[in-house]
């Protein structure tokens, strides 16, 4: 929140602060009117502003200072006892002001009362009771006040720090993200230059090809995988223009499936490059350059739910075949926790008799969670 925001937020709030005491303090005055008391505003005003003024001066010490000084600080003792002293002084101006207004009135009508009639202990203890009266109203008044500010205070402080934790949480999250995208661009070209490069040792044409293809997916990695979410039909053009890449330097002994059950036009957002290990994985393990390789792609969508499968043929590796860290696999799980946290399914693994492996993963893209 920048300084004009602030100061715009700061005018409303004196603004809102006013009109609420204003319609507290003359709302009486109008129940009054309406009721038939005959009170001249000036009167009015004139006997209850100073009373109001207690009110004001009470909440404020309260709200600005005993509270973020002492409840918000969990200093709840110290709050209790602070609180209590205030409202206690509070009550008690409020009660000697209404007292010697009830005086200045009562008093004119006693003198005209002839003095055998009167009752000097008698007129005490009325005084002495309306004192107290008055003191317990305002008092409770005062003390039901303070209390639904606190509570008012406490929910505000909580609701702030809530906020802090997920802005911070949301911060967190795009740092990581970062990161691994930061990965994933040196790993993606890694692999597609070694591919390239070992295509221009037996076939220029195919590697040219492959270079001019390889441009076009850069186009999708240095610009798409900068936003947290694209398109299901921008991620799947991507993916057609991978596989076709993997497919130049294959030989015919590998077949290839690929099959993509999308709508067109599809506009479900997904996280860029989410798949590209899941297939990169495939085109480096399910290969063998002797014997026959199969890998089968399978994409589609259903009702907010993305599913990607992936099988491919599993050849024994030889002693001296280093390739493959899993920085891949590691990635994708990372990313998938953060960008959709317990609305995915990733199972992957050989099959029983160990000649296939299958990666099948299902994110819910429903309850993917904001990040802009």
């Amino acid at each position: 929140m920048n300084e004009k925001e602030l100061n715009i937020r700061s005018l409303l709030t004196i603004i809102f602060h006013v009109v609420m005491w204003g319609i507290a303090f003359f709302f009486p005055y109008l129940m009054m009117s309406r009721g038939g008391a005959d009170v001249p505003f000036s009167e009015y005003v004139w006997r209850n502003s100073i009373y109001f003024i207690i009110y004001i001066v009470f909440f404020y010490l309260n709200n600005n200072l005993l509270i973020p000084r002492l409840l918000l600080q969990r200093k709840y003792w110290q709050y209790v006892i602070s609180l209590f002293a205030l409202v206690f002084i509070g009550s008690f101006l409020s009660g000697v002001l209404h007292q010697l207004e009830f005086e200045r009135v009562f008093q004119p009508w006693m003198e005209q009362v002839p003095l055998e009639y009167r009752d000097p202990l008698r007129e005490v203890n009325i005084a002495r009771w309306n004192m107290l009266m008055i003191m317990g109203r305002d008092f409770f008044v005062m003390a039901l006040v303070a209390t639904i500010t606190a509570v008012v205070r406490v929910i505000e402080a909580w609701n702030n720090l809530e906020s802090s934790k997920r802005e911070a949480e949301k911060q967190r999250m795009e740092s990581e993200l970062a990161q691994l995208r930061s990965q994933i661009n040196p790993h993606f070209l890694l692999n597609t230059l070694n591919n390239i490069y070992a295509l221009i040792a037996f076939d220029s044409d195919k590697a040219q090809e492959a270079v001019q293809k390889l441009s076009q997916l850069l186009r999708h990695v240095l610009y798409d995988n900068k936003q947290n979410y694209t398109t299901l039909e921008k991620e799947m053009e991507f993916m057609k223009s991978y596989i076709d890449l993997m497919r130049i330097r294959l030989s015919s002994n590998v077949t290839v499936e690929t099959t993509y059950d999308m709508r067109e036009n599809n506009q479900t957002q997904i996280a860029p490059l989410i798949f590209i290990s899941l297939v990169e994985n495939a085109f480096k393990h399910g290969i063998s350059p002797t014997e026959p390789s199969y890998i089968r792609i399978f994409f589609s969508e259903k009702l907010g739910y993305v599913r990607c499968e992936i099988r491919n043929s599993n050849h024994r590796k030889v002693g001296y075949d280093k390739s493959g860290s899993g920085i891949g696999l590691e990635q994708v799980q990372k990313r998938l926790d953060l960008m959709y946290p317990k609305s995915y399914e990733w199972h992957y693994g050989l099959s029983d008799d160990g000649t296939e492996y299958i990666s099948s993963l299902e994110i819910n893209t429903n309850n993917a969670p904001s990040l802009s």
